[in-house]
């Protein structure tokens, strides 16, 4: 039996038509876009209709407006934008704490291990910056965190993959809450963190890959055990909110 066709309101297809063309570098990113006047012209629709197709496509990050214009242009969605969209969608299928550390575990070692391969100079020092600051003084607990994430976020780029990039981000996002709550209550954590970052860097640094991959594998696994001493549920649901 033949299912009934779905209806699309035109406004839907429409900003499918102008994804498509994003996706496929038909429009690039930077290009503006023609007026609202001119796609209702060129599609035989209402300017309402343009209207809503483009408010749809602003909102996934495909168009932004610039300071100052009234023009759209197609633009790249944010790494953080990205990563924000796939953990509403871990949020809604029910993933906790104990499913991110595993892929925590399983996705970190291979990106330390590119970032090893890969890294350039100016990469590597920015690395090193970071643990130093991290070691520098004890720092009040959210401005720890934001150095654990800039660490991880910086082996990242130092990858050279945008697909880890993509993958790492949500990662650090859904961790970065509980690495609050075990800098708080697990008093090792912050010398724990600051050893294995610095042997991660120092990996990367002489491009020992091997090494890198299994100092950050360690990392990871600290991560359970700093999750389990400081008291927190593995089985507590991950949340979409930001």
């Amino acid at each position: 039996m033949f299912q009934p066709l779905e209806y699309a309101p035109a406004y839907l297809r429409l900003a499918e038509k102008i994804r498509a063309r994003i996706l496929d570098r038909r429009l690039k990113d930077g290009e503006a876009l023609l007026t609202e006047t001119e796609l209702a012209r060129q599609f035989g629709v209402n300017r309402s209709t343009v209207r809503e197709a483009l408010r749809n496509l602003q909102s996934t990050g495909l168009l932004s407006r610039r300071a100052g214009s009234k023009r759209l242009f197609v633009s790249r969605p944010t790494v953080a934008a990205v990563a924000g969209g796939l953990r509403q969608a871990l949020a809604l299928h029910d993933a906790c704490f104990e499913d991110v550390l595993e892929a925590l575990l399983t996705v970190e070692p291979a990106v330390a291990e590119a970032a090893a391969r890969r890294r350039t100079g100016a990469q590597f020092e920015a690395l090193q910056r970071i643990v130093d600051a991290f070691d520098e003084r004890p720092h009040p607990a959210a401005e720890a965190v934001n150095l654990v994430g800039r660490f991880f976020r910086g082996v990242g780029a130092a990858a050279g993959n945008p697909v880890f990039v993509m993958v790492n981000e949500p990662l650090v996002q859904l961790l970065e809450p509980s690495v609050a709550v075990i800098i708080d209550r697990v008093p090792q954590a912050r010398s724990r963190i600051a050893a294995a970052q610095r042997a991660i860097v120092e990996a990367i640094g002489r491009q020992d890959h091997e090494a890198a991959a299994t100092w950050m594998r360690r990392h990871s696994q600290d991560f359970r055990r700093g999750f389990e001493q400081a008291g927190l549920s593995l089985r507590t649901l991950v949340s979409g909110s930001g």
